[in-house]
């Protein structure tokens, strides 16, 4: 029964009700970002208390947002983000209404504009009426607010048995002042203000009475922030937008750009480049990439990490602020509570009330085990691109505790393994970090402590990798250590994790020493690192590419013929673009190219069904011709990690290599997307040099060369 069938209610009501109850889609919500505060709304430009909101530091200071004319929800005409990611508009229409005189205004006669940003914690809106009738009107205008004042784990589903102080809304002429007093002490506050005093306000409700002569338009701006500045204006909303748009260009001048032939393509990784520079937020230690919109929107240690491997081929700056953000904040003591243990990386840190009052760990949680291994190979790589050892120098001692913290957590069983400290962690602490990501292949679940194979894969190129530092800075016997270190690890891994029966890596080795014998994309990882025998990799691309496992959008998580496969899961049986794209680099070390551009193609073609903006992950239903992918319901949008996805299929396609120690660029059988025929690096820095690097079709084969202004400049090494 529904909600309708449940209620006796008059045509108008039935009317408003069903506005209310129109579908919400997650991937047709929209996001903005600036520093610690984002906004998602659907396409009306509406806040309806869902997942959706205004959030600041980790708290909904908005939970309703809506707009009404006549008293009744507008038709949407369409909704669009600016090409930077700054501006957010909404066009709308009205469904029959009628005047404030009573005077019926026949659908489609006016045009209604909404517009917003935010900047500097503020919400800024400009709404605009356009009357296209050939009469006047008076129309009643009704913004409908409300700040539940939530920590962004309410808003998820935790619940808590005991909350702060809501108190009574204060109105002025022309704002209204919203305010909660935190468990944790902190006042916060929300103050809505409008260009023109409401005729009728109300503590959630702002009438306007807008006479719109015919053939002219009329402006109401609206701003939200955590008090109350001066009046909202057309001056305020412009030089907001303008300041705005300049960081978000400066932002987005970091690194090379990329241009093709494709036009298509070209919007996917302009599209992915605004995204990527949207969810970065400089920080005291330099630029740090948020993880996603809306729910974690704060400063992952995996996420960074991985969005820093990402980008590192055109823009180190990024990697460089990742790894300086997680030195600072490496832990330096036991504490259950947190699963912290001295030289551990940080996995995830929030601002919340309830990560204050410790009703949850994650205030500062170091619960994940692949993240200090991973940090130290982002060290290694960002050395072998920029040559930058200045850096790692400095970085040096932060790089031995984490490996001190990474050869003691696996001084029992020889593998890197997991447990959580505290009920109320993760009980999973690889990047598949939910409940059910790892099982056994009669689906029992593993007893821990866990060793998960792509962790092995991790541990093994962070120590090689040190170990080619260590040599470098002279310390030969660290180097040694650090190379055995490597090279039992890699005999450890063939000889336990290999499947003779499945031809496949398992994915985990539970408390027992038994094997997880599942297959899942996990093992694609290990390709990554370059940890596998060549005679293996074989068998296992060959099913990787297979139909068990790529759906052709992209590489699922589980083999569609395992006991927990289902392609509407989070973990087990959907495609999450980040693990395609790291699964891609490793198919493309070991030469598997014509793969590579398989998944390059399909990743595309997702990106264009989602409106040129990959989600965190999508459904893996098998792709059927004339059907576009599936969204998942809740996913992220946007995802650090899935935009920078677009540049690491790339480089893997286009074979290329910078080498900063010797500044060179090397391009081992490059091979271009499907489609485009050309395409150049632009501004790719080697060293202390920029150039241009331009990729071109011809024929059957793939020619790289610099632009003529640079040759001789920088080594160009390519292998055919």
């Amino acid at each position: 029964m529904t909600e309708l069938d449940e209620r006796k209610l008059d045509p108008a009501a039935a009317l408003a009700l069903l506005d209310e109850m129109a579908p919400r889609e997650p991937h047709r919500l929209f996001a903005l970002k600036q520093g610690d505060c984002f906004a998602v709304t659907d396409a009306y430009g509406d806040i309806r208390g869902a997942g959706d909101g205004f959030f600041r530091d980790d708290t909904r200071v908005l939970s309703e947002f809506r707009l009404t004319v006549g008293g009744r929800q507008m038709s949407l005409l369409g909704a669009s983000l600016s090409q930077d990611n700054v501006l957010f508009t909404s066009n709308l229409t009205n469904l029959p209404i009628q005047s404030a005189a009573g005077r019926d205004i026949p659908q489609g006669a006016i045009h209604i504009e909404r517009v917003r940003l935010i900047w500097q914690d503020r919400l800024f809106e400009r709404i605009t009426l356009s009357n296209y009738s050939r009469e006047h009107s008076t129309i009643t205008i009704s913004l409908h607010f409300a700040a539940d004042f939530r920590d962004m784990f309410e808003v998820r589903g935790s619940t808590r048995p005991k909350r702060g102080t809501v108190h009574v809304a204060k109105t002025d002429k022309a704002s209204v002042l919203l305010g909660y007093d935190g468990l944790d002490g902190l006042p916060r506050l929300s103050a809505i203000s409008f260009s023109l005093a409401p005729d009728r306000l109300s503590d959630n409700r702002a009438d306007f009475l807008i006479a719109v002569t015919k053939r002219s338009s009329r402006v109401l701006y609206v701003e939200v922030g955590p008090g109350a500045e001066e009046t909202p204006s057309r001056d305020r909303f412009r030089a907001a937008a303008a300041r705005a748009r300049f960081g978000m260009r400066a932002k987005r001048r970091h690194g090379a750009t990329v241009w093709s032939s494709g036009r298509v393509f070209n919007d996917w990784v302009e599209r992915a480049r605004a995204d990527v520079a949207l969810l970065t937020t400089e920080l005291p230690t330099g630029p740090y990439p948020y993880a996603g919109i809306p729910w974690f929107s704060t400063a992952f240690g995996r996420d960074g990490v991985i969005s820093g491997l990402q980008m590192l081929w055109l823009n180190p700056g990024l990697a460089r602020g990742v790894l300086a953000f997680l030195a600072e904040h490496q832990a330096t003591e036991t504490l259950p509570f947190s699963d912290s243990q001295p030289g551990k990386i940080m996995h995830e840190t929030r601002k919340g009330e309830m990560t204050a009052l410790r009703e949850l760990p994650f205030g500062r949680y170091y619960g994940g085990v692949d993240t200090t291994p991973l940090y130290i190979h982002l060290a290694c790589a960002y050395a072998d691109r920029t040559g930058d050892m200045a850096f790692i120098d400095k970085l040096w001692p932060s790089l031995k505790a984490a490996a001190e913290w990474t050869e003691e957590a696996s001084r029992e069983t020889g593998f890197v393994t997991y447990q959580r400290a505290a009920e109320s962690g993760l009980a999973n602490q690889g990047w598949k970090d939910s409940f059910d990501s790892v099982f056994h292949a009669d689906g029992r679940m593993p007893k821990g402590p866990i060793a998960l194979v792509e962790v092995q894969g991790y541990v093994f190129a962070a120590y090689r990798g040190l170990a080619a530092l260590a040599r470098r800075r002279g310390e030969f016997a660290d180097a040694e250590h650090w190379e055995n270190r490597a090279e039992e690890m890699r005999v450890a891994v063939e000889r336990d994790f290999w499947m003779d029966d499945l031809n496949f890596y398992a994915l985990a080795i539970d408390g027992d020493g038994e094997p997880c014998k599942v297959r899942t994309s996990n093992v694609g990882h290990l390709l990554y690192v370059g940890l596998p025998q060549p005679e293996r990799v074989k068998m296992v691309a060959d099913q990787l590419l297979s139909a068990s496992f790529h759906s052709g959008w992209g590489l699922r998580t589980l083999a569609d013929d395992e006991v927990f496969f289902n392609p509407m899961s989070y973990h087990n049986g959907s495609i999450w673009p980040h693990d395609t794209a790291i699964c891609g680099v490793g198919l493309a070390r070991y030469g598997e190219r014509d793969g590579v551009v398989r998944l390059m193609s399909g990743t595309f073609e997702s990106a264009v069904h989602f409106n040129m903006r990959l989600p965190e992950l999508f459904c893996g239903f098998i792709r059927a011709p004339g059907e576009a992918p599936i969204a998942y319901p809740v996913a992220c949008l946007p995802q650090a990690w899935s935009a920078g996805s677009a540049f690491m299929l790339m480089q893997a396609c286009l074979g290329l290599e910078v080498d900063g120690w010797e500044g060179e660029l090397r391009v081992t059988r490059p091979r271009l997307p499907i489609g485009i025929d050309m395409l150049t690096i632009r501004h790719l820095t080697v060293g202390d040099k920029s150039v241009d690097l331009t990729f071109q079709r011809v024929g059957d084969r793939v020619v790289a060369f610099l632009a003529d202004r640079y040759e001789g400049l920088v080594p160009l090494i390519v292998r055919t």
